[in-house]
């Protein structure tokens, strides 16, 4: 009798244990995008590709990842179409007198040869304008991208939860893509972020 009711016991323990355990498990997985595939397009090699779920009623988003160039000459990208905004453009990120600055990379990005450049939260990012829907986490977004040499590659973004950090990165970090009028965002500590629209 002692037996059945310590194995009682620990099965109540242990189910207890579980409820407690489990929400706090699938938060970590809800907060990291899903495991997302490699691209290659002549000597580019794009890996970890991801993306940030949008608040309700947002009107841009944004998408990251890791561009490799394994060739011996430069090369350049933008963002040319995605089919979930207007419009998609590659966007770089300053700060100017304690104002956070996003502008369009005009003309591309470039990759010089052997270089890895990783568009992250608070960087250069993928900026997705006018989205004709909000992005769901658990969710993808696809994106086309237009390299001067390596040619056209369509991306898929798995899409991670507001705020959620990068991939194997621990903290969140960079920036809440949080929509304010006349294109001002705001940043992470409150201060404010403005975003020229060209």
């Amino acid at each position: 009798m002692k037996f059945l009711a310590w194995q009682s016991m620990r099965n109540g323990l242990a189910a207890a244990s579980a409820a407690l355990v489990s929400p706090l498990i699938l938060a970590q997985f809800a907060a990291s995008p899903a495991q997302a595939a490699d691209y290659d397009a002549g000597s580019i090699h794009i890996s970890q590709p991801w993306a940030r779920a949008t608040p309700k009623g947002a009107s841009s988003g944004a998408g990251y990842m890791t561009i490799t160039n394994k060739g011996t000459t430069p090369d350049r990208v933008s963002c040319v179409s995605s089919d979930a905004s207007a419009q998609c453009q590659i966007h770089s990120m300053t700060m100017e007198d304690g104002v956070m600055k996003m502008r369009p990379v005009e003309g591309g990005l470039e990759i010089k040869p052997g270089e890895t450049v990783t568009l992250k939260p608070g960087g250069y990012h993928i900026m997705l304008v006018d989205l004709k829907h909000g992005l769901e986490p658990g969710q993808t977004v696809k994106a086309t991208l237009k390299f001067d040499n390596a040619g056209t590659l369509d991306v898929e973004y798995p899409i991670a939860a507001i705020g959620a950090p990068a991939p194997g990165s621990a903290a969140g970090g960079g920036m809440m893509m949080g929509d304010h009028p006349g294109g001002a965002m705001q940043g992470p500590s409150g201060g404010m972020m403005q975003m020229d629209k060209k």
